[in-house]
């Protein structure tokens, strides 16, 4: 008997799904957060799952992990003081960037600060061309000059990104030599290592993220790791990455931006296999943390993919699930500007010291801290039994904050949801405006520790179909790590016309991206060819942007050109509503995505109801400034068929979902809670 392990590293919460390969029995298990002592709350998980299950670390064959401590080192712009190493006369790449602002239609937007302040910005003198001619070598003494400079003003790492390196990375490789030899203790990263595409400002933003929180996650990974061995988890370690997949935890330490969205890609993965085995073909998955709200579109179980994704006030330009990350979180902090206007987020408490009403420590008010004052949550244990809500702190954290808004702190509760839900509405009408969907054709599914807490609000603003919250929300981001297929993405730039002749020109370059995608599947431990995926970025000639476009690999060993361009064609057609077959047709680069399947634990249904849902109890919940009685029913209690009306709590042991007036709510076969509006 052997057990494969899932788990999920939150700003609050650490959620953990075991899977017995023996019974395939699923079980759960949540505890706090130690960003104080990483690696701890896996630690004293183990030993929960040791003395609760009879699980010992020995017996693990399979242990996944995701982590959202990247993309929170970003949100909340914590990461340590790096230096950015760039092409003489090129350092104002960060504060150019594209000369876009945030919000076109705001006058009073403004650009963020870049994450690397422009004295910590410094140009080498090297030059590589276009195509990918070498102009000017680096010089060691310029190099030492930089390395010096960066060393004066508290760098903790360089980040190096040259122009046209996508093309030939020799001057970076060189670089990073130089500076690995004059100041080993410095981490480095090379854009052209991270991803080679070909824009300068998208590449160099994109290392430059990884580079911020490359000290954080590799000590964060460290511990981690150490703490298994100690333990006797002795099977390879693998982390979850952004593009939906897992790898290695070697490659996670070296290539940060690949799990900068570890967590929150799990958490996408997990939902879309539990609503497509659910019967739901089309749901946006709604996963709300302790620091952020994370919203992603999944037709038919396949999440949607891209580049570009924004972290915090920043885009990655790896392969990534699309997934929309705003700072609302559950430990989101509520304060007031000095003009007098309610704010929540970005900063949380997460869970050092968390929530006031958790009773650890924390003094500010929270998002969590609005629900306990508003009576919504806190009525049974919280975190399997680790956190008993303290309602009369929530209150009293709120206090200053309604004195000086000159209201009551019920109907500050009302407000903070509502700004929190906001700011979650605007998050998510832009993922509605991208991939052109109509949210009335669809189910927000909510997970993660305060997911269906606050679910039903932000479907009502959007008029959805409705919410589905499945059995184990609070560990949804932990079961698709569990989940994952072995996944990793290759690129090459081509950057050709679409001929016969151009294309069995790059048969070489394919067959150099089946080999490294082999070798790294094979290096991964897996048993196997896996399955390869190609596609290609193009564009009508004299566009400034391309479309990846699926192909067959048979094309190019073909020299099939009619195919590839009727390909770009139709996916044009389908993005844009027009296509020009009579125009020429320019490929910029060739991606590979290689990809090794894993086993799924299957999903039973439930017994079917006897009798009718009874609430265990009544208690007054605040709903829009207006107190209500509002029935609490344990979630262990209900079975499949059973039907209830909002206002209504249903408590278990990872999350709370609050149902408003106004909500019906409906078990299926499959456990989930399916809430709908009420018809009249």
């Amino acid at each position: 008997m052997t057990y494969r392990i899932g788990v999920d590293v939150g700003g609050s919460f650490t959620d953990f799904a075991v899977f017995d390969t023996g019974t395939e029995n699923l079980t759960t298990l949540k505890v706090f957060s130690r960003p104080d002592a990483p690696g701890e709350e896996i630690l004293s998980a183990l030993e929960i799952l040791s003395e609760r299950d009879g699980i010992e670390p020995s017996e693990v064959s399979y242990f996944t992990h995701g982590t959202t401590v990247g993309v929170n080192t970003v949100i909340q712009r914590n990461g340590h003081d790096i230096a950015l190493f760039t092409t003489k006369n090129f350092e104002d790449v960060l504060q150019v960037a594209r000369l876009k602002i945030p919000e076109i239609h705001n006058l009073y937007s403004v650009r963020p600060e870049p994450l690397i302040s422009r004295d910590r910005v410094f140009g080498i003198e090297e030059r590589t061309l276009a195509t990918g001619e070498i102009l000017k070598a680096p010089n060691e003494e310029d190099v030492e000059r930089a390395v010096r400079a960066a060393l004066e003003v508290g760098s903790k790492g360089i980040v190096l990104a040259f122009l046209h390196s996508y093309r030939n990375p020799a001057n970076e490789n060189a670089v990073k030599a130089m500076i690995e030899r004059l100041a080993p203790q410095l981490p480095v990263v090379s854009s052209a290592a991270t991803w080679p595409i070909i824009r300068e400002y998208e590449r160099t933003i994109t290392a430059v993220i990884s580079g911020y929180v490359q000290p954080r996650v590799a000590n964060y990974l460290d511990r981690f790791e150490q703490v298994l061995r100690e333990r006797g988890v002795a099977c390879p370690l693998l982390i979850t990455k952004t593009n939906g997949g897992v790898m290695g935890i070697d490659q996670a330490r070296a290539e940060c931006v690949q799990m900068i969205l570890s967590g929150t890609a799990s958490g996408v993965i997990g939902a879309g296999y539990l609503a497509k085995a659910s019967g739901f073909d089309r749901i946006m998955s709604l996963d709300i943390g302790g620091t952020s709200a994370d919203v992603a579109v999944i037709v038919d179980g396949e999440a949607q993919y891209g580049t570009g994704e924004l972290i915090g006030d920043f885009q990655i330009h790896v392969p990534s699930v699309s997934v929309s990350s705003v700072g609302q979180g559950g430990g989101s902090v509520a304060w007031i500007d000095r003009l007098g206007v309610l704010h929540v987020g970005p900063e949380s408490a997460g869970s050092t010291p968390g929530p006031v009403c958790y009773g650890r420590g924390g003094t500010k008010p929270t998002i969590t801290d609005a629900m306990a004052t508003a009576n919504l949550i806190g009525h049974m244990p919280l975190g399997y039994g680790a956190v008993n809500v303290d309602h009369t702190a929530s209150k009293a954290a709120l206090a200053p904050l309604a004195e000086k808004l000159g209201i009551g702190v019920e109907e500050l509760a009302g407000n903070i949801v509502d700004i929190s839900v906001s700011g979650m509405y605007a998050e998510v009408s832009a993922l509605i405006s991208r991939f052109a969907i109509d949210p009335r054709e669809f189910h927000l599914f909510a997970f993660g520790g305060a997911g269906a807490m606050l679910a039903c609000f932000l479907a009502k603003e959007l008029d959805m179909q409705g919410v589905v919250v499945p059995p184990t929300p609070g560990v949804v981001s932990a079961y698709g790590g569990l989940i994952a297929d072995l996944k990793n993405d290759f690129i090459r730039t081509t950057y050709c016309e679409v001929t016969a002749e151009a294309l069995t020109r790059l048969c070489p370059a394919l067959k150099a991206l089946e080999d490294e995608s082999r070798a790294w599947l094979e290096a991964q431990g897996y048993h196997g060819r896996g399955s390869i995926r190609l596609s290609a970025d193009m564009r009508y000639l004299g566009q400034s942007f391309e479309i990846e476009t699926p192909i067959e690999a048979s094309w190019l060993r073909e020299g099939d050109a009619a195919q590839v361009r009727r390909a770009f064609h139709r996916e044009h057609e389908r993005l844009y509503g027009h296509a020009d077959d009579k125009a020429d047709v320019q490929m910029v680069s060739l991606r590979l995505v290689i990809c090794g399947a894993t086993r799924k634990p299957p999903l039973n249904p439930i017994a079917i109801a006897e009798t009718p849902a009874e609430p265990r109890f009544l208690v007054e919940g605040w709903f829009s400034g207006r107190s209500l009685a509002t029935a609490v029913y344990h979630r262990a209690d209900l079975a499949a068929g059973h039907v209830f009306r909002g206002p209504a709590i249903v408590a278990q042991d990872d999350t709370t979902t609050v149902v408003p007036p106004a909500f019906d709510v409906l078990v299926d076969r499959f456990g989930n809670l399916v809430i709908t509006k009420t018809e009249l």
